[in-house]
C-alpha cells in the first residue's frame, strides 16, 4: 500500500496542508517545521508526485534543446553537439528537469516545433545551441518573451537575451598566433559555419591577428559538402600556405585525410589547428592541436542561465563567458627560420 500525504501529516502531527507547502518549499513554513517533515517522509518512503505538483504550478519540468538545423548523418553526429547535450542532461537531473530535443532539416520545421512545444506548453523553456543569422526560432522565442538562453553569442538583441559563449574572436586570434609563433606566414582559413556567430567571431580573430602580424589574410574557405574540399589544392597553390586554422575538429579531421590525399601530409606540409577539442581530435594519429571551449561548462551555465528565467529571478547579468585554453598536441610543427 503506498505512503500518502494524510500519513505522513499523522506522523508528523502536523496538517495536510503543512505537508503539501513542505513539498512545494513554501516560505510560510518554519525551517524547523519542513525538517522534520521531510525527516517523516524520508522515513515512510513518501515520494511527491512532482508531475502533479507542476501540473498545477502550469510547470512541466522539461526543457527543449534546439539544434540548428542539421542536413546529414554527419552533422547529426557532431561532437561538439553530442558532448554539451550530455553536459546539459547530467546538469538538470540535480534539478529534476527532464530534455526533449528539437531537431530538424531546416528553418521552417524547426520553428513549427517550437511553436507546438510553446502552445501545447510542452515545455518550460529552450536552450538553443547555436546562434545563427536570420534565425526565426531565435526571432519567435524573443518576441513572445519566452524563457531561452543561447550557447552562443546573439546576432542581434545581445544586450536583451541571456547567453553562455567563449570569447570566440579571442580564440580564433590566439590559434592563428600560435602558427605565426610557429613561423607561419601564409595561413587560410576553413569553416564550414558560414552562417553562424562563431564563424564570425574566430574568423576576426584570424583576421587582426594576421593583420597585427603584418601579414596577408585570405578569404574563408567554406566547405558545406564533401564535393567542395577540392578548391583546396588550388588555395594551397596560390597562397603558398604552410598552415590552417579550421573552425571545429571534425571539419579539421576530415580536411586532414583530404590534405593527405593530395599530397599535403600534416604536419610535415601542413600544420592544422583547430577548436573544440572533442573525441575526433583524438581519434588518429596525428592528433589535432585545439583550443579546448570548456563544452561542459557551456552546458552547465547555458541551464542554470535558463533556470533563472523560469524561476522568476534576477539574473546576475545576462552573458557569461566561459574559459579557454590551447592544448598542443601533433598537427603544428615549427618552421625553420629563413
Amino acid at each position: 500500500m503506498s505512503v500518502t500525504v494524510k500519513d505522513v501529516a499523522k506522523k508528523a502531527g502536523v496538517a495536510t496542508s503543512t505537508v503539501s507547502r513542505v513539498i512545494n518549499n513554501s516560505s510560510s513554513i518554519s525551517e524547523a517545521t519542513k525538517k522534520k517533515v521531510n525527516q517523516v517522509m524520508l522515513e515512510l518512503g513518501y515520494v511527491p508526485n512532482v508531475a502533479a505538483r507542476n501540473l498545477g504550478k502550469g510547470k512541466t519540468n522539461t526543457i527543449a534543446l534546439v539544434l540548428p538545423p542539421l542536413k546529414c548523418k554527419e552533422e547529426m553526429s557532431i561532437p561538439f553537439f553530442l558532448e554539451i547535450i550530455e553536459s546539459i542532461n547530467s546538469e538538470a537531473q540535480n534539478f529534476g528537469i527532464s530534455i526533449a530535443l528539437a531537431i530538424s532539416t531546416n528553418f521552417d520545421d524547426l520553428l513549427h516545433n517550437i511553436k507546438r512545444m510553446h502552445k501545447q506548453k510542452q515545455v518550460d523553456g529552450f536552450i538553443l545551441l547555436y546562434s545563427n543569422i536570420g534565425d526565426p526560432v531565435v526571432d519567435y522565442l524573443y518576441k513572445n518573451s519566452l524563457n531561452f538562453t543561447l550557447v552562443g553569442l546573439p546576432c542581434k538583441n545581445e544586450d536583451n537575451i541571456a547567453y553562455v559563449d567563449n570569447d570566440n574572436q579571442l580564440l580564433g586570434k590566439q590559434a592563428t598566433e600560435h602558427l605565426i609563433n610557429n613561423g607561419h606566414r601564409n595561413i587560410i582559413f576553413i569553416t564550414n559555419r558560414i552562417n553562424e556567430n562563431v564563424h564570425f567571431e574566430r574568423f576576426f580573430g584570424y583576421q587582426k591577428a594576421m593583420a597585427m602580424a603584418k601579414l596577408p589574410h585570405q578569404d574563408a574557405i567554406n566547405i558545406e559538402n564533401p564535393e567542395d574540399f577540392s578548391q583546396i589544392e588550388a588555395v594551397f597553390k596560390n597562397t603558398n600556405a604552410t598552415a590552417a586554422v579550421i573552425i571545429e575538429d571534425l571539419l579539421a579531421f576530415r580536411a586532414i585525410q583530404y590534405f593527405n590525399s593530395i599530397g599535403y601530409a600534416v604536419p610535415e606540409k601542413i600544420s592544422v589547428i583547430s577548436f573544440n577539442n572533442t573525441i575526433f581530435s583524438s581519434l588518429t594519429r596525428p592528433y589535432i592541436t585545439n583550443i579546448d571551449i570548456s563544452i561542459e561548462l557551456l552546458g552547465k551555465y547555458s541551464l542554470h542561465k535558463l533556470i533563472e528565467q523560469m524561476e522568476g529571478k534576477k539574473s546576475h547579468g545576462l552573458k557569461i563567458v566561459v574559459p579557454h585554453h590551447l592544448i598542443e598536441k601533433e598537427t603544428v610543427i615549427k618552421l625553420a627560420a629563413t
